[in-house]
């Protein structure tokens, strides 16, 4: 089950098919999805045998991507080096805690060329093209 935002958002350059992060309560566990979203934070800790954390944000919130070591082999150069990531996977709830166990990653950091940033009143607020 794949959901998806049909309505794009003139303010961001929304990846096709990616499931807003504030929708990530809706699917059930195990559903396939996408989101997609700048980085915040990465984190291998060193007792978690290879998994990779990767804390993603889009303009509705923030989602909790776990990367596999096998998945994290395939996709290292985006999960390292990535700056806006799609990642598509599979929803795993543990009490109010929503992750998406990652299947594949995308790295989608040219579509950040598409934003112009323009003062909005001294604001900085980051516009598309």
């Amino acid at each position: 089950m794949l959901l998806t935002d049909p309505s794009p958002r003139r303010d961001w350059p929304r990846p096709p098919a990616a499931l807003p992060h504030a929708r990530l309560n809706e699917p059930p566990p195990g559903a396939r999805v996408t989101v997609a979203g700048l980085v915040l934070v990465r984190q291998r800790p060193g007792t978690a045998r290879g998994v990779v954390f990767v804390t993603l944000e889009d303009e509705t919130g923030v989602a909790n991507v776990v990367i596999w070591a096998k998945v994290f082999e395939r996709f290292r150069r985006a999960v390292i080096a990535g700056r806006l990531l799609r990642v598509t996977g599979r929803i795993q709830r543990e009490g109010e805690v929503i992750h998406v166990v990652a299947d594949t990653i995308e790295d989608i950091t040219p579509m950040l060329d598409k934003l112009l940033v323009q003062s909005d009143r001294g604001t900085g607020i980051a516009t598309a093209k």
